[in-house]
């Protein structure tokens, strides 16, 4: 053992400062990124612990990987020690790209994140600042993930025409499918031309009503009424008719529908759900002042439709804004209910009429 010892004494000392050395990174990677961590949640409520617990995997990793590469040198020719320094340079270069990529969207994804929040604050859109924020973290991996190819020789060729310039579009379209592409110039077309924003309710069918919380590279995010989260493709987005509540004037006009029995005063019942509209706290006066000198009714209401077993009656209720109509036409529709019954006004519901023929003929019965 003793002669064991004296023999390969420089590789036995080698070998323990090579283990010694990935004990002692990983202990100080792990004790750094505990601090920062910490530091960063006193100081921010918002920290990035998730990525920073990324950069503590990566370094581990990395000087795992260094450390076998260095113990390998034990067990191989030196003729082979060439080769070894090569893998040595490559896995520290990916490992030192893979952080630095990592940190670097981070800090970017912040500065997105507080500007934004000051844009809200501030009461600003901050729509373009939240699809900025994906296109940017987006270009940063990317980039990141392309000088990590140049790590490899057979790659190396791809990676610098990408990084020349116009080789980045052309690389996206060649690896990215064609609905991926359309998603995303839909989503600039979204942020460019503002058809909506972040805060808009919009309807693009009537399935889809909501208000839009998200506009991503690939999608738009609308939370529905239901507070259920309906993602749509922004490439599908951009091809729909869609209805913005909050584009232009807020002040909406809803139509409270009614429908009567033929037996029932359409006068009185056309006058009750006048006067249920312009009783209630959120009916918005859309009259102009000639209309208002003239004496004009604030609601106005008509008889719209005859039906198979029932008369429509319709009132214009405006409100002021969309989601005032909305509790305008609920409550409305209740009241009115309630004065049709204390009028004596029918509500009609569907009725059918059978006429029996020969019905007093004995061999019928």
């Amino acid at each position: 053992m003793v002669e064991f010892i004296a023999n390969y004494k420089s590789l036995l000392i080698y070998v323990t400062l090579v283990i010694l050395s990935v004990f002692i990174l990983r202990f100080l990677t792990k004790f750094f990124i505990k601090w920062l961590i910490k530091k960063e949640t006193n100081r921010l409520s918002d920290a990035p612990v998730r990525s920073m617990k990324m950069v503590k995997m990566t370094l581990n990793l990395l000087w795992l990987v260094l450390g076998v590469i260095a113990l390998s040198a034990v067990f191989v020719d030196r003729d082979k020690d060439k080769l070894l320094v090569g893998y040595f340079k490559t896995a520290s270069y990916i490992g030192i790209v893979t952080v630095v990529t990592i940190i670097t969207a981070t800090l970017c994804n912040l500065w997105f994140k507080h500007r934004i929040d000051q844009k809200i604050t501030d009461d600003f859109d901050p729509t373009t600042y939240k699809f900025l924020r994906y296109v940017s973290v987006f270009v940063i991996c990317f980039i990141g993930l392309l000088f990590g190819l140049m790590a490899f020789p057979s790659l190396k060729s791809v990676a610098q025409t990408a990084l020349g310039g116009a080789g980045v579009l052309a690389l996206i379209a060649g690896v990215a499918s064609q609905e991926a592409l359309s998603n995303l110039v839909g989503g600039l077309f979204i942020v460019l031309f503002k058809p909506f924003k972040i805060g808009d309710v919009i309807k693009i069918t009537d399935t889809m009503v909501g208000t839009v919380t998200d506009i991503t590279l690939r999608h738009t995010v609308i939370r529905n009424f239901e507070n259920k989260m309906i993602v749509i493709p922004n490439a599908v987005i951009n091809k729909e008719k869609l209805i913005n509540y909050d584009l232009g004037e807020l002040k909406c006009c809803e139509h409270v529908e009614l429908g009567i029995t033929y037996d029932s005063n359409i006068e009185l019942a056309k006058k009750i759900l006048q006067e249920e509209c312009e009783n209630h706290p959120l009916i918005y006066d859309n009259r102009t002042e000639l209309e208002k000198k003239d004496g004009l009714p604030i609601v106005k209401t008509a008889l719209t439709k005859f039906n198979d077993s029932s008369i429509t009656i319709r009132a214009w209720a405006w409100s002021s804004s969309f989601g005032h109509s909305f509790t305008l036409k609920c409550d409305v529709y209740e009241s009115a209910k309630k004065r049709f019954d204390e009028e004596g006004v029918g509500l009609a519901f569907p009725t059918r009429t059978i006429y029996m023929a020969n019905a007093n003929n004995p061999e019928n019965k």
